[in-house]
């Protein structure tokens, strides 16, 4: 495994700036790294229902290059709350901005979708509401109660953010019974300042470990994007710090630059890497790892729940 990724900044103090005028120039995509094109007769069903529905998914907004492969096989990670987040990650390709006013018939239009969809697996994100007291809880909520009671037997994941730190809102959330609870701590504590604007790894972490506490048998969930200049001794360090707080399923992918107004890319992380952290993490405990460089949050996300609830059960 690397000791450290290839132009790794170092230091404690690193922004947006200092990688922007350090790094001039991109490390050429490797041809091994392509996803299917987004078409099919699938994929044109399920970009014409959101449409129609007025939906969000993530898929989408964040510029996923699985979408192809994901909306093919029906499944979708939907959007809530809106499609502009109140913060600035350096990473993401979702809007930044004033958020939108928050429509509550949105719930029932997401069960609805996955009604017709058939889906017996669904995934719930949103971008961050920190306008909001409960950012957000409360609307994912109301989207697991209303899957459930449109599609019943159809397990619900929710991937959801810190809420500012509120266990409140994580009570809210943890209350409605989501099948899987998903918070990704995204990177490296070190590159926090430069990647996740207004987050706080021990804040996640804390997070993570409440969700656990509040019920102890739902399986739980985080995920990191490599390539932007950690090392391999921090990831390491993260999956074992994800491990002490309880956490069930880890996911671990490349990073792909949305635009160039985004964070650069340092480095491409091979596939017989990623193959490494995947060893380590199931020796580590984890009850699924899915690692490799097109790997997403939801990725497979019906699978990995099926091992951790199998896993979790009578253990916790």
């Amino acid at each position: 495994m690397a000791k450290a990724a290839s132009g790794d900044l170092g230091g404690s103090t690193v922004t947006l700036k200092d990688v922007l005028v350090t790094i001039s120039s991109q490390p050429e995509r490797p041809k091994w790294l392509r996803a299917p094109a987004p078409v099919g007769g699938n994929y044109r069903e399920l970009k014409d229902l959101v449409t129609r529905l007025q939906l969000h998914t993530v898929c989408e907004s964040a510029a996923c290059p699985n979408i192809g492969e994901c909306w093919n096989r029906r499944t979708a990670t939907f959007m809530i709350l809106g499609n502009v987040c109140t913060r600035r990650c350096g990473f993401c390709a979702v809007q930044k901005g004033a958020p939108l006013t928050v429509d509550y018939d949105e719930p029932r239009r997401v069960g609805e979708a996955c009604a017709l969809l058939g889906l017996r697996y669904a995934v719930v994100t949103s971008v961050n509401r920190d306008d909001r007291k409960d950012g957000g809880a409360e609307l994912f909520a109301s989207t697991v109660e209303e899957i459930r009671k449109q599609v019943p037997g159809c397990k619900v994941e929710v991937l959801v953010p810190d809420f500012q730190g509120s266990h409140a809102a994580m009570e809210i959330v943890m209350n409605a019974h989501p099948d899987v609870l998903n918070h990704n701590t995204e990177t490296v504590p070190r590159l926090y300042r430069m990647v996740r604007l207004g987050a706080r790894f021990e804040r996640s972490l804390d997070m993570l470990r409440y969700a656990k506490q509040i019920r102890p048998h739902v399986p739980t969930k985080s995920g990191l994007m490599l390539g932007l200049g950690e090392t391999s001794e921090e990831v390491l360090s993260v999956m074992r710090d994800l491990r002490t707080h309880h956490v069930d399923i880890l996911t671990l992918g490349q990073y792909l630059r949305p635009s160039p107004k985004h964070l650069p890319i340092l480095r491409y992380v091979p596939q017989s890497e990623f193959d490494e952290y995947k060893r380590a993490g199931l020796e580590m405990g984890f009850a699924h790892v899915e690692a490799g460089p097109l790997v997403r949050s939801s990725y497979h996300a019906d699978s990995s729940e099926e091992s951790a609830a199998a896993a979790v059960t009578g253990t916790h």
